[in-house]
């Protein structure tokens, strides 16, 4: 049912009644009170009747405590230092530290972003492990970022796709090259001799063409469902040959999966979307196109694919866990899945770029917002929950950890992102990613506790409304509930329900929400203070966490300049309206 919040007898403001008026007003009070307490209320404080499993009775019944909302409260700007969430970093920077072992794991940097902001730095270890006199590592240290490099062939597709360069996220493969053929032997309702042509066409095993569009589609390959192989038949990561060569190596191999139907690891499907997008926008070159439209872009001056005699000597010298340095071979054709090198500050500016807080921009917020959104759910045998463009996904106290890992010869790394809370953590390790604990959500089990500590402790930043004179008031839904609003202090609207019982059922605190001015007659709810997700009224419960955040559109102004009512639209409820002065009850 639609309407108020705790809704109560109506109330009656009209004088003196008769002693059998009196008797009939008071026989339906208690009714709508029953009423009103088995109904839903307005905004979002909805009735719950409690459950008894079957068999159990009130003797047995554990008393649990109240969650507290919100669950997942909003990120807000933060002063520091603050204690929770200094203690925290402590603890990341102490279990790093330990992190580092000789032989196996000379050097570590890591960093930690919150909005634009660089929280915590930590370096450990010696840039040379093997030599007694190497300084430690620093965020400058360059070390290589192996599969990490699959994040900048993904930025190429989707800032292509925004330049308007490539029509659809879903194009298929084949639209940008008129070769690519590869036989699929999964496909659903298949024809023998299936395969998949250059132009998107369906090919049977004599070359008729059928009406099915190929899926080996762009964002399927750069988000691990397209089906194809890990690498091409009879080459290795070194391979040195070109995209014509691939392509003739592809039309005699088979698909791995059906697209868009599971989550398979794919070296080949990254470099080739890579090379593929450079022949179509940069004249084939892919690492100038990078330089140009990233690299310089976001000032990440130590990130390339080169490893130059000046990077060298900025390097950390990568190891195998027995100790023995590790070589720096060049991937070849493969360079666009695993080349790049890179440095913990130049990552963490790539870090604010995607969580949309860093001063310079690459993408738009739409864009950004679909390339951080999980794609599809993976099996259990795959080593994420949920694959994304380019991410590994999986979910801690409800929150997407969106992540990139990477290994190679001598190096590992790690560029993750939790976009829910503008908190970024990345880690870069001259050696292999210490076994047994995952250090990505070893450090966000510290952090995310803290963050949302920190956020719900922090004093809400509320716009006030430019004149609140318009709103001020009194309001009546139904003749049911009623509310008052006032300009707080500071300005800001302040809503407060009234009337017979509501008092007596609610405290205060929870009667009473701030409205957050977003624009002309648009306004947000916001408790100030943390609050019960659920507050239990004996036997009746209302929810408390369905009416934070809701907006409240205020009515155009009538001829005294005042807002006749509103309405809470999220929350099903209409026709909020303004009444003249204070109801008097009687009963």
């Amino acid at each position: 049912m639609d309407g108020g919040l705790i809704q109560p007898p109506r109330g009656r403001s009209l004088g003196r009644v008769s002693l059998m008026e009196m008797k009939w007003t008071h026989l339906a009070l208690v009714l709508l009170l029953f009423v009103s307490m088995t109904m839903t209320g307005c905004f979002i404080w909805q009735y719950r009747l409690p459950k008894r499993e079957p068999g159990s009775s009130v003797r047995e019944a554990v008393v649990e405590a109240e969650p507290m909302c919100p669950r997942y409260p909003d990120p807000v700007p933060l002063e520091h230092p603050i204690p929770v969430l200094k203690e925290a970093l402590d603890k990341v920077d102490k279990f790093l530290r330990h992190t580092v072992r000789d032989p196996g794991l000379p050097a570590v940097s890591a960093i930690v972003t919150y909005n634009d902001t660089v929280l915590w730095t930590g370096n450990f270890g010696r840039r040379n492990g093997s030599d007694p006199t190497s300084p430690a590592p620093n965020e400058y240290t360059v070390y290589r970022i192996a599969s990490l490099s699959k994040l900048f062939p993904t930025l190429m597709l989707y800032k292509l796709w925004e330049d308007g360069d490539v029509a659809s996220l879903d194009d298929p493969l084949g639209r940008y090259v008129g070769n690519f053929s590869i036989r699929n032997p999964l496909a659903p309702g298949r024809t023998p001799g299936h395969r998949h042509s250059g132009d998107g066409m369906a090919l049977s095993e004599k070359g008729a063409p059928t009406a099915r569009p190929s899926p080996v589609t762009l964002r399927r390959m750069a988000s691990q469902l397209s089906g194809l192989p890990r690498r091409l038949r009879s080459t290795n990561l070194l391979w040195k040959g070109s995209t014509e060569e691939a392509l003739e190596l592809l039309r005699d191999d088979v698909l791995v999966a059906d697209p868009g139907t599971k989550c398979h690891y794919s070296n080949l499907a990254f470099s080739l979307l890579a090379h593929v997008l450079a022949e179509h926008s940069a004249e084939g070159n892919y690492q100038r196109w990078v330089s140009e439209n990233i690299l310089d872009r976001l000032a990440m001056e130590d990130t390339g694919f080169d490893i130059t005699p000046p990077i060298l000597s900025q390097m950390a010298v990568g190891v195998y866990g027995s100790g023995q340095v590790a070589p720096l071979y060049d991937l070849g054709w493969y360079r666009p899945s695993g080349q790049m090198y890179s440095t913990a500050a130049d990552m963490a500016k790539l870090a604010m770029v995607l969580l949309g807080t860093y001063h310079r921009r690459l993408l738009e917020a739409d864009t950004l917002k679909t390339m951080l959104t999980p794609l599809f759910q993976c099996a259990h045998s795959y080593f994420a929950n949920k694959t994304g463009t380019p991410w590994e996904v999986n979910e801690q106290f409800g929150y997407d950890i969106v992540r990139k890992d990477g290994d190679l010869d001598g190096y590992s790394a790690t560029f993750s992102l939790v976009p829910k809370l503008r908190l970024s953590f990345i880690v870069l390790m001259a050696g292999p990613r210490p076994q047994g604990e995952d250090l990505v959500s070893k450090t966000y089990g510290l952090l995310i506790p803290a963050l949302e500590t920190a956020f719900r402790e922090a004093e809400k930043q509320l716009n006030p409304t430019p004149n609140p004179a318009p709103y001020v008031g009194y309001y009546t839904y139904a003749n049911l509930t009623f509310y008052q609003i006032r300009a707080g202090p500071k300005g800001v609207l302040v809503m407060q329900q009234f009337g017979p019982h509501v008092e007596q059922l609610i405290p205060e605190t929870y009667r009473t929400i701030l409205l957050h001015y977003l624009e002309e007659h648009i306004f947000q709810v916001v408790f100030e203070k943390e609050y019960p997700c659920v507050l239990q009224l004996g036997s009746a419960s209302v929810s408390l966490e369905t009416q934070d955040r809701q907006l409240f559109h205020f009515y155009p102004f009538d001829s005294r300049g005042l807002s006749p009512g509103f309405d809470a639209p999220g929350l099903n409820t209409y026709s909020v309206m303004r009444i003249q002065h204070k109801p008097v009850f009687y009963t």
